[in-house]
C-alpha cells in the first residue's frame, strides 16, 4: 500500500507555502500528495506549480467539486495541470455535499448518479479522444479539447455508497474514501468496485484510503482533539453512513492515534482490507502542536512511502 500525505486545502497559507510542503513530501519519501479543494487556494494551481518542483511524487486532488464546473472547463484545466506535471496527475473528483452545493453555491445538487456517470464520460472523452460528443439528460456536449500530451490524468471519484462505488467500478481509475475504516473497505468498498469492474472487463480500480492520523502517547487527549477537529464528518449523511457501519460513535474511533507501531498496525489493517493507497490527514494534539505534528510525519516518512 502507497503511503502519501492529505495537506488540507491551503487554509491559511501562502501559495509558497503550499507548494514548498509537496517539495519536501516528495524529498522525504512520500508517494503521493493530495489537495483538497474548498474554499482556499485552487488545488489544480497549486499542483501545476509544485509539478515544476518536483520529478517523481503523485499529485493528486481529494477532491474538485464536479458541480460547479462544467466538464469541459475542468478537462481543459486538468489536461494542462497534466502537462506541467509531466503526467502525475491524478484528478480526483466529487459532488461535495447538499448543504455546500446548494446552500452556499446556489446550485441543484439533483440526480447525482446521472450526473456523475455523465461527467465522467465527458471528462474521458475529452481528454482521452480529443472531443466529447455526448447527448445526455444533463449535459449535451459537442466540442474539442486539443491538449494531447501527455498521458490523459486517471480520474478518480470520492465514491463510498454502492452505487456510486459501482460506477467507479465500471468508468475510473480509482475511488477515494475518507472516514471509511477496514470493516467497511473490506465488506461495502472493496467487493462493490470489484465486481462492476469485473463486468465491466476492466481492472480492479485503486483504493484510496483517508483518515485522520496522530502519533502520540496520549491517545485519550488526541482523541478529544480529532473529536472536536472532526465533529462536522460525523454529521453529515455519507460519512455518518460510513462511521455506522464501522460501528463507530464518531471520528475519532476512526482516527488512527497512538505510538508508531500502533499507527502502523492501523495501516496494515487498511492494506489487508483493500486499500491500496493511504493518504494520512495528520493532525496535532496536546501542548506542543509543532513537535506532534513532526512526530507524526517522521513516523510515516520512515516507511519510505509504502508498508
Amino acid at each position: 500500500m502507497k503511503i502519501g500525505l492529505a495537506l488540507g486545502g491551503g487554509d491559511g497559507e501562502s501559495l509558497d507555502q503550499a507548494v514548498d510542503r509537496i517539495v519536501t513530501a516528495e524529498r522525504d519519501g512520500f508517494a503521493a500528495a493530495w489537495l483538497a479543494n474548498i474554499f482556499s487556494l485552487d488545488a489544480l494551481t497549486v499542483l501545476a506549480l509544485a509539478g515544476q518542483k518536483t520529478e517523481r511524487i503523485e499529485l493528486g486532488t481529494a477532491v474538485v467539486p464536479t458541480y460547479p464546473r462544467h466538464p469541459h472547463a475542468l478537462a481543459q484545466q486538468a489536461a494542462t495541470v497534466g502537462v506541467a506535471t509531466g503526467g502525475r496527475l491524478a484528478l480526483g473528483i466529487g459532488r461535495s455535499h447538499q448543504v455546500v452545493i446548494e446552500t452556499m453555491f446556489g446550485l441543484s445538487y439533483d440526480s447525482p448518479i446521472t450526473h456523475m456517470r455523465e461527467y465522467i464520460t465527458a471528462l474521458k472523452q475529452l481528454m482521452n479522444d480529443g472531443r466529447c460528443e455526448l447527448a445526455g439528460k444533463l449535459y449535451n456536449i459537442n466540442a474539442p479539447l486539443t491538449i494531447k500530451e501527455p498521458a490523459p490524468p486517471g480520474i478518480f471519484v470520492g465514491a463510498l455508497m454502492p452505487k456510486m462505488l459501482r460506477l467507479c467500478g465500471q468508468l475510473c481509475e480509482g475511488t477515494l474514501t475518507w472516514m471509511s475504516g477496514p470493516g467497511y473497505i473490506s465488506k461495502t468498498i472493496v467487493p462493490e468496485m470489484r465486481k462492476a469492474a469485473e463486468e465491466s472487463g476492466r481492472e480492479m480500480p485503486r483504493v484510496v484510503c483517508s483518515l485522520p492520523v496522530c502519533v502520540t502517547d496520549d491517545v485519550d487527549e488526541a482523541k478529544k482533539t480529532a473529536a472536536k477537529l472532526f465533529v462536522t464528518y460525523g454529521q453529515l449523511p455519507v460519512y455518518r453512513a460510513c462511521l455506522d457501519a464501522e460501528g463507530a460513535e464518531g471520528p475519532a474511533d476512526i482516527a488512527l492515534i497512538g505510538d508508531e507501531a500502533t499507527v502502523k498496525a492501523g495501516l496494515e489493517r487498511a492494506a489487508d482490507a483493500g486499500a491500496s493507497d493511504f493518504y494520512a490527514a495528520v493532525f496535532p494534539a496536546g501542548r506542543d502542536r509543532e513537535a506532534s505534528m513532526q512526530r507524526s510525519y517522521e513516523c510515516l516518512a520512515g516507511l519510505g512511502g509504502k508498508v
